[in-house]
């Protein structure tokens, strides 16, 4: 593979500018990654009985919880020295500068931190509405992935969350970042690594749900898929990606990892709980805003 030679990326995270309004790429495919897997959960959701109205209020309430979590997640885990003095700046896009505040949008979510506000609300609107949790963290589980796929390409857009220094022939030298010491040196875009994760786990879930749709599924199966894949992923390519913050020059682990560890554990209690109990339910017996119907 050496006639790759590096892979320059100098592509501009802003998409379109229309005077001082700037529409950014990272912007869209958050945008796109949603709506893609609202798309898809809504047409899961609702196939199997629930509501439209109830799957619409689900969805746009975890949307906005989910973006919540990312933002103070970022704030909580990886810069709160800064944010502990600037509390308005974490719900408010801009920032305080010299010369005034400045729009800059939310720079900075945490992919830790949507997860935890994801889990949240999910066991807050199931015990509201008596509705299963497994049977609607497992179609959860199923469309976020993609979602995450079009989060870290936002990321490879604006050039963040670079790798370490790589001689791999398909190492990116990440030319936005010119006048920093990340410039000209070939690195590992660990951005795409996690994209083409998610993907694949995209395609397989979907997979596995369609061929099982019309029999018997383990409930809890596909949650505990998702969290492992996602999050021993996101262990393992933290070593190959440059620090975040300051804090972390020096750990062994780095912020990333340690907030994995407790979701691969989850992950593994639901594989488990759902192998052991035998708790399974059939998508085609469930009824308008009730619980799937569960066996032994």
């Amino acid at each position: 593979m050496e006639w790759l030679s590096f892979i320059t990326w100098n592509t501009d995270p802003v998409l379109l500018r229309l005077g001082s309004l700037e529409i950014r790429w990272y912007g869209l495919l958050l945008a796109l990654g949603f709506l893609l897997a609202y798309s898809i959960f809504h047409k899961m959701v609702t196939r199997e009985g629930l509501s439209e109205k109830l799957s619409d209020k689900f969805a746009v309430s975890l949307i906005l919880w989910t973006v919540v979590g990312l933002r103070l997640g970022h704030c909580l885990f990886y810069d709160w020295a800064y944010f502990s003095h600037h509390l308005l700046e974490i719900f408010i896009p801009f920032t305080e500068t010299a010369n005034g505040w400045k729009f800059t949008g939310y720079a900075g979510l945490a992919s830790h931190g949507g997860a935890i506000a994801i889990f949240c609300y999910t066991i807050w609107f199931t015990y509201k509405n008596k509705i299963n949790i497994l049977w609607l963290l497992d179609r959860l589980a199923i469309a976020i992935p993609i979602a995450a796929a079009f989060v870290r390409c936002g990321n490879l857009m604006n050039s963040e969350i670079i790798g370490t220094v790589t001689q791999q022939p398909w190492g990116f030298i990440f030319m936005r970042l010119e006048g920093t010491d990340e410039c000209c040196e070939p690195r590992h875009p660990s951005q795409l690594y996690e994209s083409i994760v998610y993907l694949g786990l995209f395609v397989f879930q979907l997979w596995y749900y369609f061929k099982h749709s019309k029999g018997e599924v383990l409930a809890g199966r596909a949650v505990g898929i998702s969290l492992c894949v996602i999050f021993i992923a996101r262990f393992l390519i933290e070593f190959v990606k440059k620090e975040q913050v300051d804090f972390e020059k020096g750990m062994f682990f780095d912020m990333g990892q340690l907030l994995s560890i407790p979701f691969i554990l989850l992950g593994i209690f639901f594989i488990i709980y759902s192998s052991k109990k035998k708790l399974i339910y059939h998508p085609a017996k469930a009824k308008n805003e009730q619980n799937p119907q569960n066996q032994k």
